[in-house]
Protein backbone atom coordinates (compact mmCIF):
# COMPACT_ATOMS: atom_id res chain seq x y z
CA UNK A 1 0.00 0.00 0.00
CA UNK A 2 1.22 3.20 -1.19
CA UNK A 3 2.44 5.68 2.00
CA UNK A 4 0.05 8.05 0.76
CA UNK A 5 -2.84 5.67 1.10
CA UNK A 6 -1.59 4.32 4.46
CA UNK A 7 -2.11 8.33 5.68
CA UNK A 8 -5.33 8.93 4.18
CA UNK A 9 -6.30 5.84 6.16
CA UNK A 10 -4.78 6.94 9.21
CA UNK A 11 -6.71 10.32 9.28
CA UNK A 12 -10.39 10.92 9.86
CA UNK A 13 -12.80 13.93 11.00
CA UNK A 14 -11.24 14.69 14.06
CA UNK A 15 -13.89 15.41 17.04
CA UNK A 16 -11.92 16.29 20.04
CA UNK A 17 -8.81 17.69 19.74
CA UNK A 18 -5.56 18.01 22.64
CA UNK A 19 -5.92 21.71 23.34
CA UNK A 20 -2.78 21.83 24.91
CA UNK A 21 -0.70 20.96 21.76
CA UNK A 22 0.32 23.30 18.89
CA UNK A 23 1.23 22.86 15.47
CA UNK A 24 4.55 24.25 15.10
CA UNK A 25 5.75 27.14 13.36
CA UNK A 26 7.53 24.98 10.49
CA UNK A 27 4.96 22.52 10.09
CA UNK A 28 2.20 25.44 9.55
CA UNK A 29 4.73 26.92 6.45
CA UNK A 30 4.69 23.74 5.24
CA UNK A 31 0.79 23.49 5.17
CA UNK A 32 0.58 26.80 3.64
CA UNK A 33 2.83 26.01 1.00
CA UNK A 34 0.74 23.36 0.35
CA UNK A 35 -2.09 24.85 0.43
CA UNK A 36 -0.53 27.86 -2.11
CA UNK A 37 0.56 24.73 -4.38
CA UNK A 38 -2.76 23.63 -5.01
CA UNK A 39 -4.22 23.17 -8.57
CA UNK A 40 -6.86 25.75 -9.07
CA UNK A 41 -9.26 26.74 -12.50
CA UNK A 42 -6.92 28.85 -14.52
CA UNK A 43 -4.55 29.01 -11.61
CA UNK A 44 -6.73 31.75 -10.51
CA UNK A 45 -6.76 30.54 -6.93
CA UNK A 46 -10.01 33.25 -6.43
CA UNK A 47 -9.81 32.74 -2.83
CA UNK A 48 -8.01 34.06 0.81
CA UNK A 49 -7.02 31.35 3.31
CA UNK A 50 -7.51 32.62 6.65
CA UNK A 51 -5.71 31.38 9.65
CA UNK A 52 -7.46 32.40 12.60
CA UNK A 53 -5.31 32.35 16.13
CA UNK A 54 -6.90 34.94 17.81
CA UNK A 55 -8.85 33.40 20.79
CA UNK A 56 -11.32 36.00 20.68
CA UNK A 57 -12.00 35.72 17.30
CA UNK A 58 -12.36 32.18 17.69
CA UNK A 59 -15.02 32.30 20.79
CA UNK A 60 -16.96 34.14 18.62
CA UNK A 61 -16.76 32.19 15.85
CA UNK A 62 -17.78 29.15 17.93
CA UNK A 63 -21.65 29.86 18.55
CA UNK A 64 -21.44 30.09 14.52
CA UNK A 65 -20.07 26.90 14.09
CA UNK A 66 -23.39 24.76 16.28
CA UNK A 67 -21.03 25.29 19.24
CA UNK A 68 -18.50 22.88 18.08
CA UNK A 69 -15.50 21.84 19.98
CA UNK A 70 -13.16 21.89 17.24
CA UNK A 71 -13.40 25.49 16.50
CA UNK A 72 -11.38 26.43 19.77
CA UNK A 73 -9.59 23.23 21.01
CA UNK A 74 -7.47 22.67 17.59
CA UNK A 75 -4.51 24.23 17.07
CA UNK A 76 -5.53 26.46 14.30
CA UNK A 77 -8.38 27.38 12.65
CA UNK A 78 -8.36 27.71 9.01
CA UNK A 79 -11.40 29.73 6.80
CA UNK A 80 -11.41 29.21 3.29
CA UNK A 81 -12.90 32.42 1.93
CA UNK A 82 -13.77 32.33 -1.85
CA UNK A 83 -13.41 36.13 -3.93
CA UNK A 84 -17.17 37.60 -5.03
CA UNK A 85 -18.14 38.12 -8.58
CA UNK A 86 -14.16 37.83 -9.72
CA UNK A 87 -13.54 40.14 -12.76
CA UNK A 88 -10.80 41.87 -14.73
CA UNK A 89 -9.28 43.48 -11.34
CA UNK A 90 -8.28 39.93 -10.34
CA UNK A 91 -7.32 38.35 -13.83
CA UNK A 92 -5.23 41.33 -14.39
CA UNK A 93 -3.32 40.99 -11.27
CA UNK A 94 -3.06 37.44 -12.25
CA UNK A 95 -1.18 38.11 -15.62
CA UNK A 96 1.13 40.33 -14.05
CA UNK A 97 2.10 38.46 -11.67
CA UNK A 98 2.47 35.51 -14.74
CA UNK A 99 4.64 37.74 -16.57
CA UNK A 100 7.18 38.68 -13.50
CA UNK A 101 7.10 35.29 -12.47
CA UNK A 102 8.42 33.85 -15.86
CA UNK A 103 9.91 37.03 -17.11
CA UNK A 104 7.72 37.38 -20.48
CA UNK A 105 5.58 40.28 -22.15
CA UNK A 106 2.82 41.03 -21.16
CA UNK A 107 1.93 41.04 -25.11
CA UNK A 108 3.16 37.08 -25.47
CA UNK A 109 0.15 35.97 -23.12
CA UNK A 110 -2.65 38.56 -24.51
CA UNK A 111 -4.07 35.91 -26.10
CA UNK A 112 -5.10 34.03 -23.35
CA UNK A 113 -5.82 36.66 -20.84
CA UNK A 114 -8.55 37.99 -23.48
CA UNK A 115 -9.85 34.68 -24.19
CA UNK A 116 -10.06 34.45 -19.73
CA UNK A 117 -11.83 37.12 -19.33
CA UNK A 118 -13.99 36.75 -22.53
CA UNK A 119 -14.78 33.38 -21.12
CA UNK A 120 -15.10 34.42 -17.08
CA UNK A 121 -16.86 37.31 -17.65
CA UNK A 122 -19.71 36.06 -19.45
CA UNK A 123 -20.42 33.56 -16.06
CA UNK A 124 -23.98 35.22 -14.55
CA UNK A 125 -22.42 36.46 -11.04
CA UNK A 126 -24.31 34.06 -8.75
CA UNK A 127 -23.06 30.54 -11.04
CA UNK A 128 -19.33 32.40 -10.69
CA UNK A 129 -19.45 32.97 -6.79
CA UNK A 130 -20.78 29.06 -6.52
CA UNK A 131 -17.30 28.30 -9.38
CA UNK A 132 -14.99 30.17 -7.18
CA UNK A 133 -16.14 28.45 -3.55
CA UNK A 134 -15.90 25.25 -5.56
CA UNK A 135 -12.26 26.07 -5.75
CA UNK A 136 -11.78 26.10 -2.43
CA UNK A 137 -12.12 22.51 -1.99
CA UNK A 138 -9.24 21.56 -3.67
CA UNK A 139 -6.87 23.62 -1.97
CA UNK A 140 -8.98 22.09 1.21
CA UNK A 141 -8.04 18.98 0.05
CA UNK A 142 -4.33 19.55 -0.35
CA UNK A 143 -4.19 20.60 2.98
CA UNK A 144 -5.66 17.31 4.72
CA UNK A 145 -3.30 15.35 2.39
CA UNK A 146 -0.17 16.98 3.92
CA UNK A 147 -1.28 17.20 6.91
CA UNK A 148 -1.83 14.14 7.05
CA UNK A 149 1.73 13.33 6.08
CA UNK A 150 2.68 15.32 8.96
CA UNK A 151 0.51 13.35 11.44
CA UNK A 152 -1.57 16.62 11.85
CA UNK A 153 -5.15 15.69 12.32
CA UNK A 154 -7.77 17.73 10.40
CA UNK A 155 -11.47 18.14 10.27
CA UNK A 156 -13.25 19.72 7.46
CA UNK A 157 -16.35 21.52 8.54
CA UNK A 158 -19.15 22.96 6.46
CA UNK A 159 -21.23 23.27 9.79
CA UNK A 160 -20.80 27.16 10.19
CA UNK A 161 -23.00 30.22 9.08
CA UNK A 162 -21.69 31.97 6.89
CA UNK A 163 -23.05 35.27 7.06
CA UNK A 164 -21.96 34.89 10.75
CA UNK A 165 -18.56 34.36 9.85
CA UNK A 166 -18.05 36.58 6.96
CA UNK A 167 -19.44 39.45 9.60
CA UNK A 168 -17.41 38.65 12.56
CA UNK A 169 -14.07 38.37 10.41
CA UNK A 170 -14.49 41.36 8.17
CA UNK A 171 -15.25 39.62 5.06
CA UNK A 172 -18.08 41.38 3.83
CA UNK A 173 -16.36 44.23 3.16
CA UNK A 174 -13.41 42.50 1.48
CA UNK A 175 -15.78 41.43 -1.20
CA UNK A 176 -14.85 37.85 0.07
CA UNK A 177 -17.41 34.72 1.51
CA UNK A 178 -16.69 32.28 4.30
CA UNK A 179 -16.89 28.66 2.37
CA UNK A 180 -15.40 25.73 4.36
CA UNK A 181 -13.65 25.70 7.16
CA UNK A 182 -10.60 22.98 8.67
CA UNK A 183 -9.59 22.65 12.33
CA UNK A 184 -6.25 21.07 12.39
CA UNK A 185 -4.20 20.08 15.40
CA UNK A 186 -3.75 16.58 17.20
CA UNK A 187 -6.57 14.44 18.68
CA UNK A 188 -7.22 14.09 22.14
CA UNK A 189 -6.73 10.40 23.37
CA UNK A 190 -10.36 10.40 24.69
CA UNK A 191 -11.66 10.97 21.22
CA UNK A 192 -13.28 7.60 20.53
CA UNK A 193 -13.82 8.41 16.79
CA UNK A 194 -10.27 7.76 16.07
CA UNK A 195 -10.42 3.68 16.51
CA UNK A 196 -13.96 3.33 14.56
CA UNK A 197 -13.43 1.74 11.31
CA UNK A 198 -13.47 3.79 7.94
CA UNK A 199 -16.94 3.37 6.60
CA UNK A 200 -16.58 3.37 2.58
CA UNK A 201 -18.43 2.05 -0.36
CA UNK A 202 -17.07 -1.28 -1.58
CA UNK A 203 -15.02 -0.66 -5.37
CA UNK A 204 -18.02 -2.43 -7.14
CA UNK A 205 -20.29 0.43 -5.79
CA UNK A 206 -17.88 3.18 -6.25
CA UNK A 207 -16.19 2.91 -9.41
CA UNK A 208 -17.27 1.89 -13.00
CA UNK A 209 -15.08 1.45 -16.43
CA UNK A 210 -17.20 2.18 -19.06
Amino acid sequence: MSEFNQNARWRYATKKYDAARKVSDADIATLKDAINLSASSYGLQPYKVIFVENPELRAQLQPASWGQSQIVDASHLVVFANELNLGNEQMDAYFENMVQTRGIALSDVQGYMDFMKNTINAIPEEARNVWTAKQTYIALSNLMNAAAELKIDTTPMEGFDAQQYNQILGLNERNLNAAVVCAIGYRHDDDATQHAPKVRKSESQLFETL
